[in-house]
């Protein structure tokens, strides 16, 4: 049995799917996380959402939807508590400690089998249904939407916040919308990797990109190229290996691209560097 068989199944359709929509979000949102350096925000929301998913347990059934809330509820506490950058990660530290803690007292009282819950933490890419896989498209068409909106003010805001906060940018509002996005992405992406493995699409895919191109719109692209490739790569390579997880597989590729980047990343910075040289000195030449 290979990838070929596999691929019969709808099963691996679903998940091939899933895959692809939540590693386009993610590889949207990965070079803003990086240009606000906000990877630790990622790590605590991830983590945050299984207190949701508890909640959502306990409440109503719906560990998904409870994740959800729960994350909505961290960025915008982070938000509004960490607007200062160098508040921020000792923001996010006393969020993560409190909420981590309130989602094991949580699950002391939950009774019936806890690994919906657990699945908010390892992921279940295989347990992908056709309702699941219209949300997830739904909420990438969201995440695309609300991010062409906001791109330039966001980038403005990114690189700049003082300059943009000068030229009346509200930066404050900004950086919450951001939040909630961030918020939603790392919820949807949560079903394919786990929260625990999160940031091996919403971050080391922007990561690797970030090394190859100043240009915001290339690193996007890569960003999204990248995160899709590890994603379905990871998945399909788990069809022919089926000893291996395909969180760990997607991890792996995530990673080797970033490694891939850090040893390239200096010799394509070199000959962008020298490219415009060319035309100038045969001009030189010429004259």
């Amino acid at each position: 049995m290979g990838i070929g068989f596999y691929l019969q199944f709808p099963f691996a359709q679903h998940a091939l799917e899933a895959a692809f929509l939540v590693a386009v979000s993610c590889g949207l949102i990965g070079p803003f996380v990086i240009t606000r350096t906000m990877s630790f925000a990622v790590h605590g929301t991830s983590e945050l959402a299984f207190t949701g998913a508890v909640a959502g347990l306990l409440v109503a059934d719906n560990p998904l939807a409870g994740a959800l809330v729960g994350a909505l509820v961290v960025a915008t506490m982070i938000g509004l508590l960490g607007q200062r950058a160098s508040e921020r990660d000792s923001t996010i530290g006393v969020i993560l400690a409190a909420g981590l803690g309130l989602g094991v007292f949580l699950l002391g009282y939950y009774h019936g089998y806890a690994s919906e819950a657990l699945n908010i933490l390892f992921g279940n890419i295989f347990g992908i249904s056709s309702s699941q896989i219209l949300l997830l498209g739904l909420i990438a068409v969201a995440v695309a939407a609300v991010l062409t909106v906001i791109w330039r003010p966001l980038l403005f805001a990114s690189v700049d916040p003082d300059v943009a906060r000068a030229r009346g940018v509200r930066t404050g509002l900004l950086g919450i919308v951001f939040l909630f996005v961030l918020a939603v992405t790392v919820t949807e992406a949560a079903q394919i990797v786990g929260t625990l493995l999160v940031l091996s699409l919403a971050i080391t895919p922007a990561a690797a990109a970030q090394r190859l191109s100043p240009n915001p719109f290339t690193v996007t692209v890569l960003s999204i190229a990248m995160a899709v490739l590890a994603a379905d790569g990871g998945l399909l390579l788990s069809f022919q290996f089926a000893t291996v997880k395909p969180s760990v597989l997607i991890v792996a590729i995530s990673f080797a691209f970033y490694v891939v980047a850090r040893l390239v990343g200096p010799a394509v910075t070199a000959w962008r560097r020298h490219r415009p040289a060319g035309p100038e000195m045969a001009e030189l030449t010429r004259g």
